[in-house]
């Protein structure tokens, strides 16, 4: 393989690592925007069981958006268990769940950075021959 065809295949592994980055940092973003949701509905929920049956509450309904209602039975909840079905569940055992979910995310999202370091760590790597292939170049 000649110098040029090296360094050519340097600049696209180069390419394709920021390409991955890329990626990989919207996936990042989706995941703690999921978390900020869960912590977000964990909250109303401890506030909603502090509530009696016909008491005004400020409902968020996202956005920083709230709308006034009241309580009709805050000792369930309406929790989406995948594909679709939801099902009515007791406000601790949807706090687990929410808590699990929370926790699945913030895994993934620590592989995600794992893999985004070592993925930096190679493009440096490469970077760094490519390098070292210029100057050997200009000598």
């Amino acid at each position: 393989m000649t110098k040029d065809e090296e360094l050519t295949r340097y600049m696209t592994l180069i390419e394709q690592y920021k390409e991955q980055m890329s990626s990989l940092e919207t996936q990042s973003s989706y995941m703690q925007a999921a978390i900020a949701d869960y912590n977000k509905a964990k909250m109303t929920i401890e506030q909603l069981s502090k509530t009696s049956k016909g008491e005004e509450i400020l409902l968020p309904i996202g956005g920083s958006t709230y709308i006034k209602a009241a309580t009709i039975d805050s000792s369930q909840v309406l929790f989406d268990i995948g594909a679709g079905i939801v099902t009515e569940k007791s406000l601790d055992d949807t706090i687990k769940n929410i808590d699990k979910r929370i926790e699945d995310l913030q895994k993934t999202l620590e592989r995600l950075v794992e893999i985004m370091q070592n993925l930096q760590n190679e493009a440096a790597d490469i970077s760094q021959k490519a390098q070292n292939l210029i100057s050997e170049g200009k000598k």
